[in-house]
């Protein structure tokens, strides 16, 4: 396992960060305590969750999944092993995540509470990482388009309500998620102006076939240093070629949920049989081969994995010990230019 230091923050950590978001629904106590053993018997010392997960978020999985990382972490007593993030769910419809029944804001009492909660559910004095989900403004997100209405919270009273938790001993450092270069720029802003705690991280979609996250941030984060924590790095399995020629797997997510329409629209679906033709061609297992593209990219810190079972989460580990030939570096660069971002 190779590591990385994440922004500023002089931590060391593995290229391959382990996702949870499936413990609590796709997968039982059991099998998350299995996974997180197993990772970090291969040098994985970096795991992502939020409070919204398990995901789909539902009011009767919410939190489950650091929960599951909580009895975990009770169990083993590793914490000064891994470096652990998590996340606070921002404005949404879900009425269910603040306890006034509110809609989640980036304020002194939303994160407060947030925090909190997760230290609880986490059974851990600490966060190492504090993500923010979402934007707390107006903002394209997941396809949609903002509302205009929509309140938000200054950047730099989030920064102070951060700062609050840093200071308090219950978050090390923060970062952010599903962020533009504007909010990226903003928040470094503000906390060069105040003198208040630094981003760190983003952590958005990143993948074959998802890259616009290269016109405009790739650059701001390489000359801020902040890193990528690229997740859906294999566009929610579509690259590993399961649900070619309209597939169902009984278990995949698309089968359980159909919430995957952004790798459904136009391009998409011939940009990925093509990339997962380009692997199978050079005898590569195509979810290995868009695992080492996200990895090998030079703005990505790591790269988040998720597996349903052990043999997944193996060879999606295994993946970042592969090497890509020139003649992978070309097909995928022939895709790209004849089907570019077809699922932004």
């Amino acid at each position: 396992m190779k590591y990385t230091e994440l922004g500023t923050t002089g931590w060391k950590v593995s290229r391959c960060c382990l996702g949870t978001m499936t413990w609590g629904s796709q997968n039982t106590e059991g099998e998350g305590h299995a996974q997180l053993d197993y990772a970090m018997g291969r040098g994985v010392n970096f795991i992502d969750t939020a409070e919204m997960y398990s995901s789909p978020p539902t009011a009767e999985t919410f939190g489950a999944t650091e929960a599951i990382i909580g009895t975990w972490l009770k169990d083993r007593g590793d914490r000064d092993k891994i470096y652990l993030a998590s996340k606070i769910a921002g404005p949404s419809p879900m009425d269910w995540v603040a306890r006034d029944g509110s809609s989640r804001h980036f304020n002194t009492k939303h994160i407060t509470e947030a925090v909190e909660g997760s230290l609880k559910r986490l059974q851990t004095d600490y966060i190492d990482l504090y993500q923010l989900h979402w934007p707390d403004r107006p903002v394209v997100l997941f396809g949609r388009e903002p509302d205009a209405n929509q309140p938000e919270t200054p950047q730099e009273e989030t920064l102070r309500a951060l700062e609050d938790m840093v200071t308090a001993g219950k978050i090390r450092e923060i970062g952010v998620s599903n962020e533009t270069a504007w909010g990226v720029m903003g928040f470094l802003r503000e906390a060069e102006r105040h003198g208040l705690p630094r981003i760190q991280s983003i952590q958005n979609a990143y993948s074959l076939l998802v890259r616009n996250f290269e016109f405009g941030l790739g650059e701001v984060c390489a000359r801020e240093n902040i890193g990528l924590l690229a997740y859906s790095p294999l566009g929610q399995g579509y690259l590993t070629g399961k649900y070619r020629n309209g597939a169902t797997p009984e278990g995949a997510r698309r089968t359980l949920y159909n919430r995957m329409q952004r790798y459904e629209g136009e391009g998409a679906i011939e940009a990925n049989d093509a990339y997962v033709k380009l692997a199978e061609d050079h005898g590569v297992d195509p979810a290995q081969m868009a695992l080492k593209f996200v990895d090998s990219r030079p703005f990505t810190a790591a790269t988040i994995i998720g597996a349903t079972s052990l043999e997944q989460l193996k060879s999606d580990i295994d993946a970042f010990d592969l090497d890509l030939t020139d003649e992978l570096k070309k097909g995928i660069s022939t895709i790209h230019k004849w089907r570019p971002n077809p699922a932004r």
